[in-house]
């Protein structure tokens, strides 16, 4: 079917106070199992590409844009491209004609004067484009010159009162918040602060998005949910999938030299940890 966009994937997602995951791919397989696995549960999906991968590939954004473009309009679920933890606006202003109907403006790192101010031209570039757009803020409170922290360093908190002010200011379509989420967890095992997501949720107008998932345990994520968050992002729990199955492979089979044996088990492990994803963040499905 043809490509929808991030925003109206996210809109439905709140009128039903669901969440729409949106999982970070780098290879082709990644691609095909993300949507494999959305299909085999009949939910809809994000698929995500961020600027660490965009440098992965040598810089270039279109191959892997348009491989994930021609398998989403083949697919039997709604797909929409999301362009991640965009730094640079060069990349920025790739987004549009690759197919991309969202971004992740990340300003983050800088101070919050600075963030604002990038984010807001990001975003008026963006809306002028038909995009939708998501940004975050990198600091706890994040005035009297305090340096930035990252928004998912430990300890980082998203301050109601300051997200609000962003958010206006700023205008953007959806925020990402630091409630105890990181970057990159291999366990389980994080936390988060659903007492701040109530304060959160109550203070903001505009969609709110979930950070390193990978990391939260399932009835975290059904509780996030239930707060208030739209948007899960998921990368390292399809890379675990993947690395996990490609070493079980050629551990049994050291003589293997055709990679599309272990591409093969590789996606497959990548499918089955995308529909578990969403079963859990949607399970009477959408």
């Amino acid at each position: 079917m043809p490509l929808t966009t991030t925003g109206e994937l996210v809109t439905r997602a709140v009128a039903a106070r669901s969440a729409v995951a949106s999982f970070n791919v780098i290879t082709l397989e990644h691609v095909e199992a993300v949507i494999a696995g959305a299909e085999s549960v009949h939910a809809p999906v994000v698929l995500q590409v961020s600027e660490n991968a965009v440098k992965f590939r040598g810089g270039r954004l279109l191959p892997l844009a348009r491989a994930a473009v021609a398998e989403a309009e083949r697919a039997a679920v709604p797909v929409a491209l999301h362009l991640d933890h965009v730094q640079s606006d060069a990349l920025l202003y790739q987004a549009a004609e690759a197919g991309f109907s969202s971004v992740m403006y990340d300003a983050a790192r800088l101070p919050y004067a600075q963030n604002l101010a990038t984010t807001r031209a990001a975003v008026d570039w963006a809306h002028a484009q038909g995009l939708w757009i998501e940004a975050e803020l990198g600091q706890i409170g994040g005035k009297n010159g305090r340096p930035p922290l990252d928004a998912h360093a430990p300890g980082a908190r998203t301050d109601p009162d300051e997200a609000r002010a962003f958010v206006a200011d700023s205008g953007v379509d959806a925020l990402a918040v630091a409630i105890g989420s990181t970057h990159a967890m291999t366990t389980r095992t994080a936390t988060l602060d659903h007492a701040l997501l109530k304060r959160l949720s109550a203070a903001l107008d505009v969609p709110l998005v979930l950070h390193g998932s990978s990391g939260v345990p399932d009835d975290e994520l059904t509780a996030a949910v239930a707060g208030g968050i739209a948007k899960v992002n998921i990368g390292t729990a399809l890379n675990i999938a993947l690395t996990g199955a490609v070493r079980d492979f050629l551990a049994e089979r050291p003589d293997a030299v055709d990679p599309r044996g272990y591409l093969t088990v590789a996606r497959e492990a990548m499918t089955r940890a995308v529909a578990r994803a969403l079963r859990i963040l949607d399970p009477c499905g959408s």
